[in-house]
C-alpha cells in the first residue's frame, strides 16, 4: 500500500516510531542524527497526509488508507505543527517522570541524575552530557555524565577537582552565571591556544556544539549541567529552555540528597 510513497529508510523510521520509539533509540539504531531522524518524520507526515503518531500508526498497519496532501506549503506546515505538539507532550511527559523519581528517590542522587541526564540528551537531541559540582576552593569536578565518550571521561576523571581558564564555557558561566551556548567549540580562539579543558572536549569527547547552564542554590554556584553535539548543530531558544529546566531538576535532587543525608536532631 505504501510502495512508491516511502522510501525503505522513511518506511523504517515511520515503523519505529509507531511503536513508540524515541528520535534518539531510532537514531542509534540508525546510526544516524537525531535532528535527521525528526527531518524524515516530518517528511513522511508530509508525504502521507497525517498530523499525529496515531494516523501514521493506522496507515502502516492498514487501518486506513493513504491520504492524499491537498498542497505542499500546507501539509508541511501541518507536519511542523504535528511533531512540535508531539514533541511538547514528550517534554511534560519527561518532566513528570523526572519530578515522580525525584520525590521517590529517597537521597538516591547517582540514579536520579542518570535519569535527568538521559532525558535531557533525549529531549534535546545531544550525545552526552556532564553534570559537574563546583566549589569556589576546588573549582569543577566532574560528578556524573552519560554517553560521555571514554577517552573524555578518563581524562576527567584524571583531573579530579580543577580549575578552568575564565575563556573556556565553565569559565564564562562561573563568571556571568548565565547559560553558555557554543555553535562550535572549534572554532572559538581558546581551542588554537591548546587549552586543556577545549582540547579534551574537541579532541578526545568530539564536542562541537555544546551548552552549559549554571546550577545555582540561592547565589551560590553548585555546579554547570552540561550537554554537547558531536556536530555543529547550534543549540536553540525552545533547546536551551529543555536543558534548563532539567538543570534546575538537579538542583532540586542534589538539594533533597543533602537534606536527607543530614543527621536528624533529637526530638
Amino acid at each position: 500500500m505504501l510502495d512508491g510513497t516511502l522510501s525503505q529508510r522513511e518506511l523504517e523510521i515511520a515503523k519505529a516510531y509507531a511503536a513508540g520509539q524515541t528520535y534518539h533509540q531510532i537514531a542509534r539504531h540508525l546510526h544516524i542524527a537525531p535532528s535527521t531522524v525528526r527531518t524524515h518524520l516530518a517528511t513522511i507526515y508530509r508525504k502521507l497526509g497525517v498530523s499525529s503518531k496515531i494516523e501514521l500508526h493506522d496507515i502502516l498497519s492498514g487501518a486506513s488508507g493513504v491520504r492524499i496532501p491537498r498542497g505542499e506549503e500546507r501539509d508541511a506546515l501541518i507536519s511542523e505543527l504535528a511533531l512540535s505538539l508531539e514533541e511538547a507532550i514528550s517534554r511534560e511527559r519527561a518532566l513528570g517522570e523526572v519530578l515522580r523519581i525525584i520525590s521517590r528517590s529517597q537521597g538516591q542522587l547517582a540514579e536520579v541524575i542518570a535519569s535527568v541526564l538521559d532525558y535531557a540528551l533525549e529531549l534535546c537531541d545531544a550525545e552526552f552530557g556532564v553534570l559537574f559540582e563546583y566549589t569556589d576552593r576546588a573549582g569543577y569536578k566532574a560528578a556524573y555524565s552519560r554517553g560521555i565518550p571514554s577517552a573524555f571521561e578518563d581524562w576527567l576523571a584524571d583531573q579530579g577537582s580543577f580549575h578552568v581558564s575564565p575563556q573556556t564555557g565553565l569559565g564564562r558561566l562561573r563568571s556571568g552565571l548565565d547559560v553558555i551556548n557554543i555553535a562550535d567549540v572549534r572554532s572559538e580562539a581558546i581551542y588554537k591556544t591548546g587549552d586543556p579543558l577545549r582540547y579534551a572536549t574537541a579532541d578526545l569527547g568530539g564536542a562541537r556544539s555544546f551548552t552549559a547552564i549554571p546550577m545555582q542554590a540561592g547565589d551560590r554556584l553548585i555546579g554547570a549541567f552540561t550537554i554537547y553535539r558531536q556536530t555543529v548543530r547550534p543549540f536553540d531558544s525552545k533547546t536551551l529552555e529543555v536543558a534548563r529546566m532539567f538543570a534546575d531538576q538537579s538542583v532540586i535532587a542534589i538539594e533533597n540528597a543533602r537534606l536527607l543525608g543530614q543527621p536528624r536532631k533529637a526530638g
